[in-house]
This record gives C-alpha cells, structure tokens and sequence, in this order.
C-alpha cells in the first residue's frame, strides 16, 4: 500500500468516527478527565504537524524498509490499550471554538501530509528523526505514527459517545 493510500484510508476513518457528532457535542466533555471531540481533533493537529514538521526537516539516513517495525510502530501507536502520557507540547489548548473549523485543519494538515507523502515518495525513507518515545524512526515510520495516531483517536471519540448514557 502506498503512503498516500495509508493517509486516505487513515482520513476516512477519522472523518467518519466525527461524522455523526453535533457541533454541540463536539466541545462537551464525554466523561471527568476525558477530552471533548474538538479537543481529540486539536490534539490530532498538533501531532501530524510536529510528524511533518520532523519529516521535512529530518537527517538523511540510508534507506532502509523495516516491515515489521512500520507495523509494529502503527500498532503500538493506534492501541487504546497502550496507554501514554501526553506531551505538553502535544496537550490541547482549546484552540477551536468549532467542529467545523477543528475538521477544517485536520483535513488541512492531512492535505499537507498527502502533499509531503506524494512528492518524497520511496524516498521517505531517507529520512531520519528521533521520536520521544519509539527511538530512532524514518519517514515512512513516521507515516505510520501519523496515521496510526489519528486512527487512535478515532477510535477514542467512537469510544467516548459510543458509551454515552445521555443516547
């Protein structure tokens, strides 16, 4: 599968975990200590931006393809039963006052993403940084994390309103 096919199915999915949430539901806390929709979305953005951020401005590394570590690092990140201390650097600040404008730069950044995937192609490979918490990645792990991350969160907002008592 390609970079950009991994980054749409990932933007479908996201899109369709917040399809059918209200604009009010959007900014209402699900639970004590959870995180509304808008603020998973802000949480998504910043995430993709920093990734993108790490891609374009990555060292140059040998090429190396490491199938078991792209899943691996998809896997880990997308599990809502790894449980991770958010960064403050990656912590919400209420930045959106609307779903519709949350949805917007999500669709914005993931827009970026595609762009970054389809003009460094095979080459993304090449690119090195050093993620926190997973080590030493390339680019193409870095795709990984980044659709990984946003699928987890989808995943979350399901969760969250899926068990709604209020439905």
């Amino acid at each position: 599968m390609s970079f950009v096919s991994i980054l749409e199915a990932g933007r479908r999915d996201f899109l369709d975990a917040t399809s059918d949430i209200s604009p009010e539901r959007a900014s209402t806390r699900p639970a004590p200590g959870r995180w509304t929709v808008l603020e998973c979305i802000e949480h998504v953005v910043i995430a993709e931006d920093r990734y993108l951020s790490w891609i374009a401005n990555g060292s140059t590394v040998s090429p190396q393809r490491n199938q078991d570590k792209e899943l691996r690092l998809f896997t880990t990140i997308r599990s809502r039963f790894t449980k991770v201390e958010t960064p403050d650097v990656l912590y919400p600040s209420g930045r959106f006052k609307s779903l519709g404008a949350a949805l917007a730069e999500f669709k914005a950044i993931r827009d970026r993403s595609v762009q970054l995937a389809e003009e460094r192609g095979e080459l993304i490979y090449c690119i090195g940084a050093t993620h926190p918490y997973f080590g030493e990645v390339n680019g193409a792990e870095l795709i990984q994390l980044i659709d990984g991350h946003a699928r987890r969160h989808a995943d979350q907002i399901r969760e969250a309103w899926d068990n709604d008592p209020r439905e």
